[in-house]
């Protein structure tokens, strides 16, 4: 059982002592993302027809604002995507607490920063995949990590 115990330097969790919190987080990050952009294509493609078709000319720039508001609108409601909560994962700020809408705001910035300049995003996955905390860029800057979702 999982419960919250502090790093002395941040309120997240020590990913030393408390590895339980931190284990297989970019696998399951990699999954829920996967989720996310499958639920963001299909609603970009729903709404498609209500452009009368005008949106595929511009069906990138349609995925991302879709993309952004999702992912804005859902980290800032619950500190985690659908795709996130599927996979038991959740955002969290350096005090440990959930991510404000402005934090959520500013990840989501990031994130769609990272989406559109590949190799931001081939450094982020790094990072994830390398970091004690995996933490991807944008988490660095901002100081925030994704945790397994505390019991």
């Amino acid at each position: 059982m999982m419960t919250a115990p502090m790093s002395r330097m941040t309120g997240l969790p020590d990913p030393d002592r408390d590895a339980d919190f931190y284990a297989r987080v970019p696998t399951k990050r990699a999954f829920a993302w996967a989720l996310d952009v499958t639920l963001v294509l299909i609603v970009s493609l729903v709404i498609v027809p209500f452009t009368a078709f005008t949106a595929l000319f511009f069906f990138p720039l349609l995925m991302l604002a879709v993309g952004f508001t999702y992912r804005w609108f859902t980290i800032a409601g619950a500190s985690a995507t659908w795709g996130m909560r599927l996979m038991g994962i959740e955002l969290r700020e350096m005090s440990g607490a959930r991510l404000s809408a402005t934090t959520a705001f500013f990840h989501t910035l990031g994130y769609t920063v990272s989406v559109v300049t590949a190799p931001l995003q081939l450094i982020s996955a790094g990072m994830m995949a390398l970091t004690p905390r995996g933490q991807g860029l944008t988490d660095h800057l901002l100081g925030t990590t994704a945790i397994n979702r505390p019991v």
